[in-house]
């Protein structure tokens, strides 16, 4: 059963999708998983894949929009905020706090891509998140700053000009997540995000494929693996791509297994699977989600 709800990070009302198991009873004490979506994703595409499957198998799981984006508010729209993105996450553990049949005490968070990187931030500080589970992964201020230094610098230049203009009256630049010139790269990643993305496999009106264009002087600053190897105590599982694409996944997810100083961590790497073959592909999703059982079975106990 899928339920549409709403809380709040700080003024900004956030959507969610609150997924309950079959036989739900309202007396008991369940498990929760927050589900993250990607950059540019929306909680109707894999993340809320992965909650409505893990909700299945026992869970109650909560897929979150990100503030500014999807159908939860805040003004300008489509700003991607890393500090923000992570405090819906917070957010969401106080929501869920509120409800009844959720256990404090055994409360996971499940991120995608980017959203991977967020939640194992968010992970650090907020330590009612006693499990944490990642899916290809991306630490997004890294993938910016894979640029290089003088793309890096030049984007800083534009985006400091541009905030100059807004101030003055302008209309707000907005660019796109993943340009027409995607449909047909030799990158996979970049090739198959649009594909899912901008096409009838995954597209959704809450992913309009539009980002607030000086967002970008936040996310290159932005290291989400940032002091993992001291504060990322919870266990981990992450699970990775083997195909080395545009997106970094296989990369960071290696790094966050190595940086993370969590005592019981694993990484497992999908043979033959690409960055968005574990969005959606049953072959792969579905194997994720019986580890993810496993893992949090085990952990949020």
């Amino acid at each position: 059963m899928k339920k549409s709800v709403n809380f709040f990070n700080r003024n900004i009302p956030i959507a969610a999708d609150l997924y309950l198991p079959e036989n739900f009873n309202e007396n008991r004490k369940y498990a929760v998983i927050i589900t993250c979506h990607p950059a540019s994703g929306c909680k109707e595409q894999t993340a809320g894949v992965y909650a409505e499957k893990l909700s299945k198998k026992g869970f109650v799981t909560l897929a979150i929009d990100a503030s500014y984006q999807g159908a939860s508010g805040g003004e300008p729209r489509f700003i991607e905020e890393p500090s923000i993105r992570v405090e819906d996450i917070r957010c969401a553990v106080d929501y869920l706090v509120t409800l009844p049949y959720v256990d404090e005490n055994r409360i996971g968070v499940l991120g995608f891509c980017a959203g991977g990187g967020y939640a194992a931030n968010a992970a650090m500080t907020e330590r009612r998140i006693k499990a944490v589970g990642t899916v290809v992964a991306v630490n997004i201020g890294r993938l910016q700053r894979d640029e290089g230094q003088q793309s890096i610098l030049s984007t800083l230049e534009t985006v400091s000009k541009q905030r100059t203009a807004e101030a003055r009256g302008e209309e707000p630049m907005i660019v796109s997540w993943l340009p027409e010139n995607y449909k047909d790269s030799q990158n996979i990643d970049l090739r198959e995000g649009y594909d899912y993305y901008r096409t009838s496999r995954g597209q959704h009106s809450n992913s309009p494929n539009k980002l607030y264009f000086t967002s970008l002087s936040s996310v290159i600053a932005f290291d989400a693996f940032h002091l993992a190897d001291i504060l990322l105590t919870q266990p981990l599982l992450i699970i990775t791509c083997s195909t080395k694409g545009a997106f970094g996944a296989n990369k960071d997810g290696h790094e966050l297994y190595q940086k993370a100083a969590s005592a019981e961590k694993e990484l497992i790497v999908m043979e033959e699977a690409s960055h968005i073959d574990l969005y959606d592909k049953c072959e792969y999703v579905d194997k994720a989600v019986d580890k993810f059982t496993d893992f949090y079975q085990k952990f949020l106990v």
